[in-house]
C-alpha cells in the first residue's frame, strides 16, 4: 500500500492566537493541547482510499503522528445515555455509570481515554506513515513561511 497524496493543514496560528500571554495554558489543559497541536493531515492512499483527522502534535521528544481517534461511550442502564467513558454517574439522569469492561493501558488506566479509528498494525508501516506525514508538513511549513 502506497500513500499517494498528503493534504496538511496547518495550526501554528490558532495555537498563536489563543496563547496570547495571558496565562490561559495553566488554568485550562485544552490551550496547553492546542499550542501542542501543529496540523490536521489528511492521507490517501493508493489514489482511492483517504483517511482524515490525522494529528501533528508536538511532544516532548520532537513531533509525532496522532491517528484519529473517538472517545469511548457508556450507555447509562436507566435512560441509554451515551456517557463518556470514566465517568461515575450520567449525565442526563444522574445514575451510577457501569465502568467499562477493557483491559488496562499501559500505564495501568482502566478506562482508555481514545480509542484509535484507524491505525497501522506493522512497525515498517507506522514508520513510513510518520515519516510522509512529517515531511509534508515541514514542506507546508517551510512555504507557509515564505509567503508570509
Amino acid at each position: 500500500m502506497e500513500i499517494t497524496e498528503v493534504r496538511i493543514a496547518l495550526r501554528e496560528e490558532f495555537a498563536r492566537s489563543t496563547s496570547g500571554g495571558s496565562g490561559t495554558e495553566a488554568s485550562d489543559p485544552r490551550a496547553a493541547g492546542e499550542k501542542r497541536l501543529k496540523a490536521y493531515a489528511t492521507l490517501t492512499f493508493d489514489h482511492c482510499f483517504v483517511v482524515r483527522n490525522i494529528k501533528v502534535i508536538e511532544g516532548k521528544h520532537g513531533l509525532f503522528v496522532a491517528m484519529p481517534s473517538h472517545k469511548p461511550k457508556v450507555a447509562c442502564a436507566r435512560c441509554r445515555f451515551k456517557n463518556d467513558a470514566g465517568g461515575r454517574y450520567c449525565c442526563q439522569c444522574g445514575a451510577p455509570v457501569p465502568p467499562m469492561a477493557v483491559a488496562p493501558g499501559p500505564e495501568g488506566a482502566d478506562t482508555p481515554s481514545h480509542r484509535d479509528i484507524a491505525h497501522p498494525v506493522t512497525v515498517e508501516f507506522r514508520q513510513y506513515l510518520h515519516q510522509k506525514v512529517i515531511e509534508a508538513y515541514e514542506a507546508e511549513r517551510a512555504r507557509h513561511h515564505q509567503g508570509a
